[in-house]
């Protein structure tokens, strides 16, 4: 009984945490994965649909939310969704003003976007974790994860994006030569420690988008297992450990947001400055 119930929670936790995968099976061919193994041998280019739909949805659901607001907006006494939308604009507008110091319209606009899509895709996660999976198995669909950032392929797409922009900054406003003279001659203003200069500065480089993929999936992920061990105590256990640490888990949804942001700022501002 003892191993029954042993292969029964193991089993529970494997299935929550299993992605919606479709791509081509060596046997099925091109198929959704009936199991963890099937999503592996799926191999890289296999894409989790469920991690894929719900960031898109909450992408959506921030557009549709800002731009209500922005049409009814009013210059007499403001609604709640206006209220809050202007809370969140000037909070990023002076969140940039302080962190980022070089000249760039874009700034804010991409901060704004990443705190509010970072926000809604970690507040899925106060969702009971049975109810959806449950949900869509009645449809016939095995898996469901709905939190995006519980993806490290999410996280990590995002903070690639984000080096993209490192680079493409770096560039433009540098210039190739300033650039790799940034890379060469800091900290260690002399020919002889170029080398030196190299590993420290590329290696600093190529680990911010790995930093802000790791830090965010890690805490995300860490949250969801929580959640689910939680999911398996017994009826009257759930409601005494689920709701405070849903409270507190509010907390950690929002300021891991902020520091993906804040971050995505202070290296686009090193990316604007001149040495």
């Amino acid at each position: 009984m003892a191993a029954g119930n042993e292969v029964s929670t193991t089993y529970y936790i494997q299935h929550h945490l299993q992605n919606l995968t479709f791509g081509h099976h060596p046997v099925n061919g091109w198929s959704l994965a009936h199991s963890a193994e099937e999503a592996v041998e799926m191999g890289f280019w296999a894409i989790h649909l469920d991690t894929m739909g719900w960031s898109i949805a909450m992408g959506l659901l921030f557009i549709w939310l800002f731009r209500k607001a922005g049409k009814a907006a009013t210059t007499g006494v403001p609604g709640g969704l206006q209220n809050a939308v202007e809370m969140v604009v000037e909070f990023i507008e002076n969140l940039t003003r302080s962190t980022f110091h070089g000249r760039n319209p874009n700034i804010a606009p991409l901060a704004l976007t990443l705190f509010v899509w970072i926000l809604l895709m970690n507040t899925l996660k106060i969702i009971p974790v049975d109810y959806f999976p449950v949900l869509f198995s009645k449809l016939g669909v095995d898996y469901m994860k709905i939190v995006p950032t519980t993806d490290v392929n999410a996280t990590l797409g995002m903070a690639l994006g984000v080096f993209g922009l490192i680079l493409y900054y770096n560039f433009k406003v540098k210039g190739v030569g300033g650039f790799a003279r940034e890379l060469s001659l800091t900290p260690f203003n002399h020919w002889a420690l170029i080398p030196f200069n190299l590993v420290l500065e590329v290696v600093s480089l190529l680990v911010k988008p790995f930093s802000l993929a790791m830090r965010l999936f890690g805490n995300m992920f860490a949250g969801e297992v929580i959640f689910i061990l939680i999911a398996m105590l017994p009826f009257w256990a759930i409601w005494v450990l689920d709701v405070p640490w849903a409270i507190f888990h509010i907390l950690v949804v929002t300021l891991q947001a902020f520091i993906f942001t804040v971050l995505t700022v202070v290296y686009l501002s090193a990316a604007h400055e001149h040495h």
